[in-house]
């Protein structure tokens, strides 16, 4: 099989191209990278003297999924948001804090209870400054389980 990188570029059936970074003899002039998707491999075909291949075309390697340096940086672009539990006169103390800690990732029992004494003292605490479809998802995971919750858009940044 023959490699074309970039162009277009004449191949004999029996010609091979595969420079070497630094190769002075080799197409690549400068320095020479391999890049996997701008590469585009073709047969060439056994009775004919030669081929002319076309500039390539890049594909992702698992076409639908992002990479994680993608997802991460999407996560920092999107705007923060509040997810705040209110207060209620229905669910004990130990319900709420248990609740906290179930449903929030990384919530300590002293931060479960800091938050609880808070929303059940003044009205409302902070829970958790997030991502908004994180926050959705707080929010609806704390109100499935019975408390008071809503969420807003944070004027700071995040965390």
């Amino acid at each position: 099989m023959e490699i074309a990188i970039r162009g277009k570029l004449a191949l004999s059936p029996n010609h091979v191209f595969n420079p070497k970074p630094g190769d002075r003899s080799s197409v690549c002039k400068g320095l020479c990278f391999n890049f996997g998707a701008s590469v585009v491999k073709s047969a060439a075909t056994a009775g004919r003297g030669g081929g002319l291949l076309e500039r390539p075309v890049i594909e992702k390697a698992t076409p639908g999924r992002e990479s994680e340096f993608d997802l991460r940086r999407s996560r920092k672009m999107t705007p923060p948001y509040r997810v705040i539990l209110h207060n209620d006169d229905f669910n004990k103390r130990e319900y709420v804090v248990q609740v906290l800690m179930k449903v929030i990732p990384g919530m300590t029992l002293d931060n479960a209870v800091n938050i609880m004494q808070e929303a059940h003292y003044n009205g409302l605490s902070l829970v958790i400054i997030c991502a908004q479809a994180d926050a959705e998802g707080h929010c609806m995971q704390l109100r499935g389980n019975g408390l008071l919750s809503s969420i807003e858009p944070a004027s700071g940044g995040c965390c």
